[in-house]
Order: C-alpha cells, then sequence, then structure tokens
C-alpha cells in the first residue's frame, strides 16, 4: 500500500505546477446539514478535476526512455483531458482511447490538449482492451486512472491541502468510483490525523467498492448522473487502501445528487458534475452522521454537460415548488381559458407553458383540458395559486 511519505513525495513534485485549489467554509450547508462545512474545490483545476493531481504525479516519475515513447491512457472523461494536458506541458506524446460514444465536446477537449484521440468499443471494457492493445503495440507507458501507486499518492495532495488549511479537520467525505482519490486522501489524512473519519460516497446503482468491503460480487448497472464514479469494478489496489483505511462507504439515490449538484450552483455559485456533488449529496442523506462535526466536503470536479445541467435545475425548481405543472379540465367555451389566465395573473403566477387540448378522444366533445407549467415565488405561494384555481370552480391536479 501506498505511505503518507508517498504523498508527502507526491507533493513536492506537483506543488511547483499546480495551484493549491480553494478550501472554503460554507455558512449556508453548515446550516442546513448541521455541520461546520468546509468545501475543496477541486473544480478550479485547469481541466476542472481532481485528476490532474495522479496523472500529472504519474507522468512526473517517467523515466526519459518512457517519456519519449510516450504514454496512453483509457477515459471518457476528467483523466483523459489531465494526462492529455500535463502530457502536453511536459512534452510527452499521449494516445487516449475513448469509447466510440464519447460526446463530441471531451472528445475535442482532449484533442486539444495536444493528444491523440482512438475511439475504439462500444463499452469502457471494450474501449479498455483496445488501449491495452494500442499499449504493447507501441510500447507505451499506460497510466491508469485509479489503480496505480503513483496516481493514488497524487490524488492524496488533497488531503494535505485540506488538513493545513484545517488541522482540526474530524471528517473527510470523498467520491469514490475507482477508488484512486479516497485511497490517497485516507493515506494522508490518517497519516497525519489518526483519528479523522473518511467516508466515501457512491452512487446507489454502482455500489461496487461497498461491495468488495463486504466481499459481495461488483453490481453496477444504470444511470447517474455522477458518471465520474459510474465504475462497476474498483481497482486492486484501491480496494486494498479502502478497506484498511476508510471508515465507511455511503451510497445516495439520483435524487440526492440532483439536489447537491443544484445547491452548490444556487448557493456556492458553483458548477458541480454528480459526482464532485456526491459528498454533499451524502450529508442530505445521513445527516445524524455528520452533526456538529467540523466536515471537509472534496467537490471533486465540475465537468457536467450544460443540458444535463439545465435539467438537473429545472428539476430541483420541481421539487422546490417554485415551477409548477398542472392538468386542468375545463369546458370548451369561449372566455374560459382567459378564466384560468386571470386567476394565475391576480396571484402574480408567471405562465411559462400552457397546451390547450381540446380534440383529444378521451373528453368529451364539450370539455377541454389545459397543461399549465407556472413559476412561483416558493411552495405557498404555488399552493395558494392552487387554492385559488379551486375557489373558482375549478380542479387542478399537479403533474
Amino acid at each position: 500500500m501506498i505511505e503518507l511519505a508517498d504523498v508527502w513525495a507526491a507533493e513536492a513534485r506537483l506543488s511547483p505546477r499546480l495551484r493549491v485549489t480553494p478550501f472554503l467554509h460554507s455558512q449556508v450547508l453548515s446550516a442546513m446539514t448541521g455541520a461546520h462545512v468546509l468545501v475543496k474545490f477541486e473544480n478550479h483545476q485547469f481541466t476542472a478535476s481532481f485528476k490532474e493531481r495522479g496523472a500529472l504525479n504519474k507522468l512526473l516519475t517517467l523515466t526519459e526512455a518512457e517519456r519519449v515513447r510516450g504514454v496512453s491512457a483509457m477515459s471518457a472523461g476528467n483523466h483523459a483531458q489531465g494526462v492529455a494536458y500535463h502530457a502536453k506541458q511536459l512534452g510527452i506524446p499521449a494516445t487516449i482511447i475513448m469509447p466510440a460514444h464519447t460526446p463530441s465536446v471531451k472528445v475535442e477537449h482532449t484533442r486539444a490538449h495536444g493528444a491523440e484521440v482512438v475511439l475504439a468499443g462500444e463499452t469502457l471494457v471494450e474501449a479498455n482492451a483496445e488501449a491495452r492493445r494500442v499499449t504493447d503495440e507501441r510500447g507505451l507507458t499506460f497510466i491508469h486512472p485509479f489503480d496505480d501507486a503513483m496516481v493514488m499518492a497524487g490524488q492524496g495532495t488533497v488531503a494535505l491541502e485540506m488538513l493545513a488549511a484545517q488541522p482540526d479537520l474530524d471528517v473527510i467525505v470523498t467520491p469514490i468510483g475507482g477508488g484512486g482519490l479516497i485511497s490517497g486522501v485516507a493515506t494522508a489524512a490518517k497519516g497525519l490525523r489518526p483519528g479523522i473519519e473518511i467516508f466515501g460516497v457512491q452512487a446507489a446503482c454502482y455500489p461496487s467498492m461497498l461491495c468488495a468491503m463486504r466481499g459481495e460480487p461488483p453490481t453496477g448497472t444504470g444511470n447517474t448522473i455522477a458518471e465520474g464514479i459510474a465504475v462497476k469494478y474498483p481497482g486492486e489496489l484501491t480496494t486494498e487502501v479502502v478497506r484498511a483505511r476508510v471508515d465507511e462507504v455511503l451510497v445516495v439515490d439520483e435524487s440526492r445528487l440532483e439536489q447537491a449538484v443544484a445547491l452548490y450552483l444556487f448557493i456556492e455559485k458553483t458548477v458541480a458534475e454528480g459526482a464532485g456533488a456526491a459528498p454533499l449529496a451524502a450529508m442530505l442523506a445521513y445527516p445524524e452522521r455528520f452533526a456538529g462535526k467540523k466536515v471537509g466536503l472534496v467537490l471533486s470536479g465540475g465537468n457536467i454537460d450544460p443540458r444535463l445541467l439545465a435539467s438537473v435545475i429545472m428539476r430541483e425548481l420541481i421539487r422546490e415548488g417554485r415551477v409548477v405543472t398542472l392538468r386542468l379540465p375545463i369546458s370548451d367555451r369561449p372566455g374560459t381559458l382567459a378564466q384560468v389566465t386571470a386567476v394565475l395573473r391576480d396571484c402574480g403566477a408567471n405562465i411559462m407553458e400552457i397546451q390547450h387540448h381540446r380534440t383529444l378522444l378521451a373528453l368529451p366533445a364539450k370539455e377541454a383540458s389545459l397543461e399549465i407549467s407556472f413559476e412561483a415565488r416558493d411552495r405557498p405561494h404555488g399552493e395558494s395559486v392552487m387554492a385559488a384555481l379551486v375557489a373558482a370552480g375549478f380542479a387542478p391536479q399537479v403533474l
């Protein structure tokens, strides 16, 4: 297993080349959770992810012959960009193998950092097989996204920075995919402060590390907004470290992940990807684990698709009752629609969208159906709009 000395050595290599990211207290999140919450903003790295740390540490330990031959990596996201960016800075040729379905924006960002991108396979497993083939064929050095001692040590420098700024932290919470980040963080934190608690967080549909800690077969399937930690098979090296040094692995569902992404945007005015928001999601889901403690959250990255972010924001506004969609059966006669909109106007509700159905065969010929989405100031305001519609003789149904 890696040790604290390995993380210190990584920090010595990285400090001239990487900035120390902010580690700031959040008054609002603290009030919401009943803990003293500090956020480590790893989305402030150049490629918006902590992955730069491990990638750069590995690159800096290569021999001159390995640098000349070049490196390879398999990744559909943050690891690819971290390797590509720092390989370019060091003058090392990089070949990145990505699944064929990888979003074009990620492919182009990786190419923009100077790497050769090879699209291969429909799945990460198929892409990984191609990566191994290309690596062997070209004599490259493969940089694993998590199951590598130098990568793990590089990621652990996150904890050194956190404890340098706040030596009395009670808890550090990180996301877990393959386990590279939490392995490094746990090694550094426990080495400096043995009594500190280390919690890892996984998406409920990909609890692979939790299964490993329980000695169960790994599981992982389905869709999650935390695709950065949607890893079915954790690393062998990382699993060993997690079993020895991590106190607990928690799982969170999609609604909590969405809520955490939205809260980071609304409260901290920062963009968090699903995986990056997982630690905050865990605090929301398990407040009793953290109440009264000084907690450091690792916001590991901010690379989220803008369309997904827009969807998450809208879904959270719906959950908060600030956007309401309802179905309203009405009589099909002149002026009825105007009566409905007048009620919303008088209540101060802003109509976002309205659909007026008059020809649906499921409706009687003299009836129509309205579907209306409107903005409310908050949940009580939305409920008052519904009450006003009922008082006006309508029967709204919230969708």
